[in-house]
């Protein structure tokens, strides 16, 4: 007969190297799609602590991982419903600072995806971001495929318009230098300089 104190400290090894393995990137996924850190980590937490309970139906299913993943979405997703006021106010006063130390580039990525409509941005991020094949994408949204590829395509224009927009690195000056004594009439290459 097994030792059901042995089996359950397995199980709880099991889902804390999964837990592990998995939470921040589930946060950062989450946080693509949302643009708000603390409401992803809040649904990541809520979707783990659901796993937990199915714990042994998700690993004899396989792969818990999509699971959690949708469980998130569809928390987070569900948060933005029921808070409207927060949201009004969000459009209202305009997005909450960024984290400080963040690349330029990837505050450039989010503010151009907080500009997406919700069901594009899902799509861009499932499908860019975690690699998954359209098919899965469309069983995770609960879409057909060419409304997969529809979705992606439009994102794809927005994004690289809004990205475009977004693009504040100064263009430098160019300047023609000449070296002392050399001839004038003669033009060197341009040297960019920075003013």
């Amino acid at each position: 007969m097994a030792d059901p104190t042995r089996a359950d400290s397995e199980k709880t090894r099991a889902f804390d190297r999964f837990y592990a393995d998995q939470a921040q990137r589930l946060v950062a996924i989450v946080y693509a799609v949302t643009g708000d850190v603390a409401e992803a980590e809040d649904a990541v937490q809520e979707a783990f602590a659901r796993a937990w309970l199915r714990w042994d139906r998700l690993l004899a299913a396989g792969d818990p991982t999509p699971w959690v993943r949708t469980v998130a979405m569809r928390l987070a997703v569900s948060t933005w419903r029921k808070s409207r006021n927060r949201v009004r106010a969000h459009f209202r006063h305009g997005p909450p600072a960024d984290l400080p130390g963040l690349a330029p580039d990837h505050v450039a990525l989010v503010a151009a995806l907080r500009k997406l409509k919700p069901e594009q941005r899902r799509v861009v991020v499932l499908h860019h971001l975690l690699d998954l094949p359209v098919e899965e994408v469309a069983r995770e949204t609960g879409s057909t495929r060419d409304a997969v590829r529809t979705r992606l395509v439009r994102a794809r224009r927005a994004l690289s318009t809004h990205l475009e927009e977004s693009d504040t690195v100064p263009r430098q000056k160019r300047t023609t230098r000449y070296a002392p004594g050399q001839d004038r009439s003669v033009r060197p290459a341009e040297v960019p300089t920075h003013d």
